[in-house]
């Protein structure tokens, strides 16, 4: 197994903002690291990061003038998708000096989708990675390079690409660190006023509606769920990006969930996050965002020996598994076609990075109902809670922990030096899409569990009310993202349309006479989000 690599220190990717990777590096028995880094004061922060994690090998300094130097290692780590400009520096150096590896996670923005699309024309190699972190994400990095091979082939008549590697390694959890006695957990659950028959959900990340996590169904389905009688506590463990995020939680939290004990915990103070993990029995992550694209929270959740109950949305289903260490909750969004509005504004300015993602994801849902039946039965059942949660602690320790996947990072880069030796170099109507600008229903469909689609079947739900419409559109976590979404009127004739029976989404489209056919599907897609819609499958009604 390769036993050195160089690291680039970029400041915009600075390792140190990662001490988890730094930490795997210092405790893999790695011989040698190099930091690849434009100046003496980036590579002495990297070795003190490594040497803060306790590495006791070599650290050598490559200067960015002399990448010629990177041939001692064989390969430069670059913690970012966009290798294109490290190929470039590199072709009049000798392609086979050295190969090149980033990592493709959050692929949601310009600058990621851009870095993905440039790749097909950049001297990239075979010899090349860019690691993939979950499924959706490589899904979301194939969409991109097709669309861009596509506009090549049609306005230059290329026919030959070469394209880096892309493999699938995920993140990792040092799982040591999540494991807590019994004595431990009663403590933590003391100071956070949780009885012993109490029964304590966490949620742990980013406390965002808009660019995390939508907050509504999770407090709807944890107030609807049978609690026989017992005291059921929400911890909320992070920060808010503001006091306005904080108060609008708050709001919906005590309207939608008033009999459930809200607890919000600072997961930047010393001894919180670690707290809210001893005292947890359940651990709820209903991610509906593009950003997400592996989620880390559930590693964690699994390590600490809780089940998880998660939206079947991007990474989480390379981690959780449905029914063995968790739930993982069916998720709806419209299918390709409803989102090249929003795309094009993100990309005119008109709507920032963060109202982009806020307005894809007010568009997925998840299935209410099952949602509240797998709180219900982790509520009740304590053998199931163990059951699920040691098969999760296992997972956590034989196939995510650091040493594990970072072992696969060396594998990979073995097998890049080896490719970089026997590897060939071969020979190298107009699109009217925009390759790395894409209706995001097009770019991340896969990472819904169904789309809503012309033959999908909409009915509503037996207590929806306009009144009940106008009640949730008004909630700060929900009016940010008005603007896309139908009018109070519109969606009035829909419940109009559809209230004597179950209907076919093209019929009801069809009902409305002219409308704009992209923003009814996201409002559909928005109603089951509210639970105030049921879609199904043609067939399953």
């Amino acid at each position: 197994m390769k036993d050195s690599f160089a690291l680039h220190v970029a400041p915009e990717g600075h390792p140190a903002a990662a001490p988890d990777l730094l930490r795997a590096i210092a405790h893999s028995g790695l011989a040698r690291v190099g930091c690849f880094a434009a100046g003496d004061l980036h590579a002495g922060e990297c070795e003190r990061g490594l040497r803060e994690q306790g590495f006791n090998g070599q650290v050598e300094w490559v200067s960015q003038g002399r990448p010629q130097d990177l041939e001692h290692f064989g390969i430069l780590y670059h913690p970012a998708p966009g290798i294109e400009r490290l190929a470039w520096r590199r072709l009049g150096l000798g392609e086979r000096r050295y190969s090149l590896c980033g990592i493709a996670h959050a692929t949601a923005s310009h600058a990621a989708m851009s870095a993905i699309a440039s790749l097909p024309v950049a001297p990239v190699r075979s010899w090349d990675a860019v690691i993939c972190t979950s499924r959706v994400v490589r899904d979301s990095v194939r969409e991109v390079l097709e669309r861009q091979a596509d506009y090549l082939r049609a306005r230059l008549g290329a026919q030959h690409f070469e394209l880096p590697q892309l493999p699938l390694i995920p993140l990792g959890v040092h799982s040591r660190d999540l494991a807590f006695d019994e004595e431990g957990r009663l403590a933590a659950r003391a100071e956070l006023g949780i009885d012993a028959d109490d029964i304590a959900f966490l949620y742990c990340g980013r406390l965002s509606f808009h660019t995390k996590a939508h907050p509504q169904q999770m407090f709807s389905a944890l107030e609807r769920a049978d609690k026989a009688g017992r005291q059921v506590h929400l911890i909320l463990c992070g920060s808010f990006a503001d006091e306005g995020i904080e108060k609008a939680f708050r709001e919906a939290a005590a309207l939608l969930c008033p009999s459930v004990r809200l607890t919000v915990l600072d997961g930047r103070a010393p001894g919180k996050r670690a707290s809210a993990w001893a005292a947890a029995d359940v651990f709820t992550s209903l991610a509906d965002n593009v950003q997400e694209s592996f989620g880390h929270a559930p590693l964690e959740a699994m390590a600490a020996g809780l089940p998880c109950v998660v939206s079947d949305w991007n990474g989480y289903r390379d981690t959780v598994r449905d029914g063995v260490d968790g739930y993982r909750i069916p998720t709806v969004m419209p299918g390709a076609g409803a989102g090249l509005d929003l795309a094009q504004r993100y990309d005119d300015g008109v709507d920032s990075y963060d109202q982009y993602r806020g307005h894809t994801s007010q568009a997925v849902a998840l299935d209410g109902a099952q949602l509240a039946q797998a709180y219900e039965r982790l509520i009740k059942d304590a053998g199931l809670r163990r059951e699920l949660g040691e098969s999760g602690r296992r997972r956590a320790r034989e196939e995510f922990d650091w040493q594990v996947v970072f072992g696969r990072y060396r594998a990979l880069w073995s097998e890049l030096d080896e490719r970089r030796r026997a590897d060939a170099v071969l020979a190298p109507p107009l699109p009217q899409m925009v390759p790395d600008r894409l209706d995001p229903f097009a770019l991340f469909a896969s990472y819904s569990s169904v789309q809503l689609t012309p033959e999908s079947i909409v009915e509503l739900a037996p207590d929806a009310s306009l009144a009940q419409l106008r009640q949730y559109r008004e909630l700060e976590i929900n009016r940010f993202a008005a603007s896309s979404f139908p009018t109070l009127e519109e969606f009035g004739q829909i419940f109009g349309s559809i209230e004597s029976r179950p209907m076919q989404v093209a019929e009801l489209l069809d009902t409305l006479g002219p409308c704009d056919r992209p923003t009814l599907q996201r409002g559909l897609a928005w109603l089951c989000k509210m639970d105030l819609l049921r879609i199904s499958a043609a067939g399953e009604q």
